[in-house]
């Protein structure tokens, strides 16, 4: 009975995707626009900020810059709002083929706080970015000469005045834009003084061949890392390291699982009474034991399970070419819309097994499956909102955008979170355990401390951790960078060698925790499989002090606050991952003998 809803399930889920698609493509194709000579091209001014704090961002004109003669804001997309993205009218008039040379944009005199709020700006080494018919700009405001100074009081804080636009055009569409800030017209703003601006630009339109449809390729051939050789070396490298010990484990396992069978084989033909049952075979009555906290362990499995399933669908979105450079807030986008529509797999999962498990008290197990991820989520966003609305940035969300999430998290995801528990409650499954539990559990013998949960954990999480060491820098540099990524079929190798080895590695440990006769092994399992994602914040650390030029308050917070959520998911991705995995071969093992 349940086949039919889980197809049913499946189909709309693949529909609101496909749709979804179509969205993000029609949405990208809004800029497929034709102009003739002297037609304004619509120039929007994003933002400025730090070049070394991605996250702390603040809007344009926060600096006293240029104001257009109407300021007009550009309606934004949910994701582009999630993105930080607060476009308004540019200041430059950049009509189709006019040329402008040394036009001046105007002229004003700073005061002291203004050329206070400047200096502020270059001593961070600010930048600005614009779009100019959805095509990127990127600057730098000015710079800041601290040669051979060693006192921050000498150094000499210079603003461009200047700005140079090369736009290449095809017939009567916009193929290219770059910009260029003129060296030699600066504005010497060391001293705490008013002083005179002059703003200007030049605009120069040449003709290319490059089709319309090409022109966001320029991106795509600069995505970072430069060297594919050198990158494809690397990661190949790694996975026949990884694939090769898990290889070599995979033989020693095998072969002695192989021994174990003969041996109990051999122990079951000689029907010998005085003969005591040794190792793994010896836990038959108590492996299949539930787990304590199984509401818990039910709902980290439902989580775990939506996780997956989310993080599947980004990869096929993403290698069919959704999330193209400078695609703004696509993924995030998907990611809150595949969340959403996948919360049914989680209620679904997680109240399916929790039955399987014996459980009663359904509602509560539900409850807590939607409250796993979302609740340190919703924590961590509430603190670094507030820390965004302190530091007045973009990237603190309008009070609008969190009235849309909530509905959208009430009216869309808490029904098919409970709709999908429904379904599962309904489905009847029942465990499927190939020997028969004891009424009283057998008293665990003493360990030495290597076996104990920690240290597993640690061995559980190194060689998967290892696996993907290579390509983390390359994502930390796209995400808390300023670099473009979109080599996501190699992403998509390493997460398929990850799933394999974090599989592997944990019914290896899960196998020498049985033979040591510890039947408690189903959060064992879970722990030892989601330990990766504790590494990964622990690359994090690395990575913000030995990589990264990151600085601030603010821009600490966002990235160890985020980077918690997002290694918590990893956390409950992959040790449902290690659970299946070691479920799977438990299953198989005591399957293959004769339980009594």
């Amino acid at each position: 009975m349940e086949k039919p809803s889980d197809v049913t399930f499946i189909l709309v889920l693949s529909i609101s995707l496909y749709l979804l698609t179509i969205i993000r493509g029609v949405q990208s194709d809004a800029s497929d626009h034709r102009y003739h000579a002297g037609d304004p091209v619509p120039l929007y001014a994003n933002k400025v900020g730090p070049f070394h704090n991605p996250s702390e961002t603040y809007r344009y004109y926060d600096l006293p810059f240029c104001l257009p003669e109407k300021l007009k804001e550009k309606t934004e997309a949910l994701g582009e709002v999630l993105n930080g993205d607060r476009l308004v009218s540019g200041p430059y008039p950049l009509d189709f083929l006019v040329d402008r040379e040394s036009e001046v944009l105007c002229r004003k005199k700073l005061s002291k706080q203004e050329v206070a709020q400047f200096r502020k700006a270059l001593d961070k080494d600010y930048y600005f970015q614009m779009y100019y018919d959805d095509l990127p700009i990127w600057g730098l405001i000015g710079r800041v000469n601290r040669e051979e100074k060693a006192d921050p009081s000498d150094y000499r804080y210079y603003l461009y005045q200047h700005i140079q636009f090369d736009i290449l055009y095809n017939k009567d569409r916009v193929i290219e834009i770059n910009s260029m800030m003129d060296p030699h017209s600066v504005l010497d703003l060391t001293e705490n003084k008013e002083v005179d601006a002059e703003f200007s630009y030049t605009v120069k339109w040449k003709e290319t061949d490059i089709p319309f449809e090409k022109r966001m390729d320029k991106f795509s051939q600069s995505s970072f890392p430069h060297h594919l050789e050198i990158h494809w070396f690397s990661i190949i490298n790694s996975c026949v390291t990884v694939l090769l010990l898990t290889g070599f484990l995979a033989t020693i396992l095998m072969r002695v699982l192989k021994n174990d069978f003969i041996k109990y084989t051999h122990d079951e033909e000689s029907s010998m009474d005085d003969q005591e049952e040794t190792g793994w075979k010896y836990i038959h009555g108590d492996v299949f034991r539930f787990p304590k906290n199984k509401s818990l362990f039910s709902a980290a499995i439902g989580s775990g399970t939506q996780l997956f399933t989310l993080t599947v669908f980004i990869f096929i979105l993403a290698i069919v070419g959704v999330f193209y450079p400078y695609n703004r807030g696509a993924l995030f986008t998907a990611l809150l819309v595949i969340y959403v529509l996948t919360s049914g797999i989680a209620g679904y999962t997680s109240t399916s097994f929790y039955f399987q498990l014996e459980g009663k008290n359904w509602v509560r197990n539900l409850l807590l499956t939607g409250s796993l991820f979302c609740g340190p989520l919703l924590v961590a966003f509430c603190f670094l909102n507030s820390v965004a609305i302190a530091y007045n940035s973009t990237a603190a969300l309008p009070f609008g955008t969190i009235v849309v999430i909530i509905l959208i998290w009430t009216l869309i995801t808490f029904p098919l979170l409970v709709l999908g528990g429904i379904a599962g409650k309904n489905s009847k499954i029942e465990f499927q355990a190939p020997c028969r539990t004891t009424k009283y559990p057998r008293e665990i013998p003493e360990l030495p401390w290597y076996r104990s949960t920690v240290p597993q954990m640690a061995m559980a999480g190194f060689l998967p951790f290892s696996a993907i060491y290579v390509e983390l820098y390359y994502i930390f540099a796209s995400v808390w960078g300023h670099k473009i990524y979109t080599i996501y079929s190699i992403l998509f190798i390493v997460f398929i060698i990850l799933l394999i080895v974090t599989a592997f590695i944990t019914v290896a440990l899960i196998y020498f925790q049985l033979t040591s006769e510890d039947h408690e092994w189903w959060w064992r399992s879970f722990l030892c499989g989601g330990s990766t994602g504790i590494f990964i914040y622990g690359y994090c650390l690395y990575y913000y002090y030995a990589r990264s030029d990151m600085s601030g308050f603010m821009q600490i917070s966002f990235f160890f606050g985020y980077m918690a959520c997002i290694c918590y998911g990893f956390f409950l991705m992959l040790g449902t991952v290690g659970f299946r995995a070691a479920l799977l071969f438990v299953r198989h093992i005591y399957r293959s003998i004769k339980c009594e």
